[in-house]
């Protein structure tokens, strides 16, 4: 039977090599079941049932994958983006994680239409370069600063609008030091699982230190069934002068923009950084952008933020997994997972910290992409990771970064290197920044 769903020996696998494939992606980023609701329970919404949000979102998505598409990539609620979520959309904006999970919705709704109609290339092709890498780059840069905040390697100067660095001599801050140093050395020896293991041990050295709270596993042991998800699933608002509004778009298009360019370029990524003949599993990429526009309406549904394509896949690519029995391994652990509750609630910040700062960092690769030597699309990309940076706001610092990049190209007479998309857009951020 798993050679006619997976069609193995055409893919010249077997059985053994895709489960040990599988779990190699597991461990790379089973981290995102305490990260995750981490994040999240900072707009309010109650961690456990993130946890069991997480799983279920993970589960859905990565066995579509697994059946649907037959490719070897697991998805999961993305980092950068999860900030964006709670940091951005409900801290600095004022919407309720209500309102933002809407966003969420909407946007995997979008992207479903996009996947399935073929507006989808056009939005590809069309969209400029060079934001394209900013906005990973943004991302990186809000994941990183968060993880150091969460943790207070840097806290906020009570006499100064900026950052000053922690008393880094006890408690979170030296954890987070040390939990860093230990994950960056796992990550250079090129350990499987790094970035959990980084967090398993954080955790350990956090008990001896006063940071880590064992209750969760004192009060029901290790084993317990998956805590509810009613708190947060369907929970949608409905406040239409809230959510019909232009800023709401723009939220909207940010989460739709970010699962379309992170989704494409993991899948391209991945297939090409390791050496695989790619003409086949390409012929397949719109299926996996399916799969990954459901998971994210699942995700919304179910009260967690844009389910993404997970670079982490590398990983399991890497070690020989070349069909959706990859998938549907990582799918099957994450299931396991989900009755293992307390043994990810116990991690403290202190130790998801250096996790999160690893991820900023991997997120930032990406600039290496942008042609910095062309002002016409160098400065507009230094503006929007600027904008970003210093407002914590991915939307603004993409409206900045777009004007600036058609202005700059109309003026110097590139008009044939616009399209009617991002002239579009540009028209519509102009609009927002003279009457919003």
């Amino acid at each position: 039977m798993l050679e006619r769903l997976f069609k193995l020996r055409e893919h010249n696998v077997t059985v053994g090599i895709e489960i040990a494939a599988g779990a190699t992606t597991f461990l790379t980023m089973a981290y995102i079941l305490v990260v995750n609701p981490l994040i999240l329970s900072n707009t309010g919404m109650p961690r456990e049932a993130l946890y069991t949000a997480t799983a279920i979102a993970i589960i859905i998505a990565t066995l579509l994958m697994a059946f649907w598409a037959n490719m070897p990539f697991a998805l999961a609620p993305g980092m950068g983006i999860n900030a964006f979520f709670t940091y951005v959309v409900v801290m600095a904006k004022g919407y309720t994680w209500q309102e933002a999970l809407t966003a969420v919705f909407v946007a995997g709704i979008l992207f479903l239409i996009l996947s399935v109609t073929g507006v989808r290339e056009a939005l590809v092709n069309d969209f400029p370069e060079a934001l394209k890498y900013a906005v990973g780059v943004s991302l990186g840069l809000m994941i990183a600063t968060i993880g150091m905040k969460n943790c207070g390697l840097i806290v906020a100067s009570g006499t100064e609008n900026r950052f000053v660095l922690g008393d880094i001599r006890s408690g979170a801050p030296l954890l987070a030091l040390i939990g860093l140093a230990i994950t960056a050395i796992i990550l250079a020896l090129k350990v499987k699982g790094g970035l959990l293991l980084g967090i398993a041990i954080t955790t350990v050295i956090g008990y001896f230190m006063g940071q880590t709270n064992l209750s969760p596993l004192t009060e029901g042991g290790i084993l317990k069934l998956p805590p509810s998800v009613s708190p947060i699933f369907l929970s949608f608002s409905v406040d239409f002068s809230r959510i019909v509004t232009l800023d709401f778009a723009v939220v909207i298009f940010t989460f739709l923009f970010v699962d379309i360019f992170d989704s494409l370029g993991t899948f391209l990524g991945v297939l090409n950084r390791v050496g695989i003949e790619s003409g086949h599993y390409k012929e397949r990429i719109p299926k996996a952008l399916t799969c990954d526009a459901v998971g994210t309406i699942a995700g919304a549904i179910v009260g967690t933020s844009t389910v993404t394509t997970y670079v982490e896949s590398s990983a399991g690519v890497t070690a020989g997994g070349r069909t959706g029995l990859t998938a549907l391994t990582v799918g099957l652990l994450f299931l396991i997972s989900m009755f293992f509750s307390p043994l990810f609630l116990v991690v403290p910040a202190a130790a998801t910290a250096p996790a999160m700062i690893v991820v900023g960092l991997f997120l930032m690769e990406v600039a290496t992409r942008i042609n910095f030597t062309d002002i016409a699309e160098g400065l507009p990309a230094i503006l929007a990771i600027l904008v970003t940076a210093l407002t914590v706001s991915i939307s603004d610092g993409l409206m900045f970064g777009w004007v600036s990049l058609v202005v700059i190209k109309l003026c110097s007479g590139r008009l044939k290197e616009l399209n009617v998309v991002t002239l579009v857009f540009a028209a519509i951020f102009v609009l927002k920044m003279a009457f919003l």
